[in-house]
């Protein structure tokens, strides 16, 4: 959860200010020699970017299953 009030500011900023590439919205992530490929979910469908490293990336909701505790682990 980012500090921007849910704006989607903050890596964006961070991504200018280091003149580094980004991808927003990321859900889904694999990385490669020197870059890393970006899926993420757009209007008209999915939209995949190949960026170089170092860059900023942004969650998507989707990009990570969360795991619940059971209650024997809780206890």
């Amino acid at each position: 959860k980012a500090i921007d009030d849910d704006c989607n500011q903050t890596g964006q900023l961070l991504a200018a200010m280091l003149d580094w590439p980004q991808g927003t919205f990321a859900s889904r992530v694999e990385l490669e020699a020197g870059a890393v490929r970006v899926q993420r979910e757009v209007d008209g469908g999915l939209e995949t970017l190949r960026l170089r490293l170092p860059a900023v990336l942004t969650a998507d909701l989707r990009l990570n299953e969360p795991r619940y505790a059971t209650l024997p682990n809780i206890m």
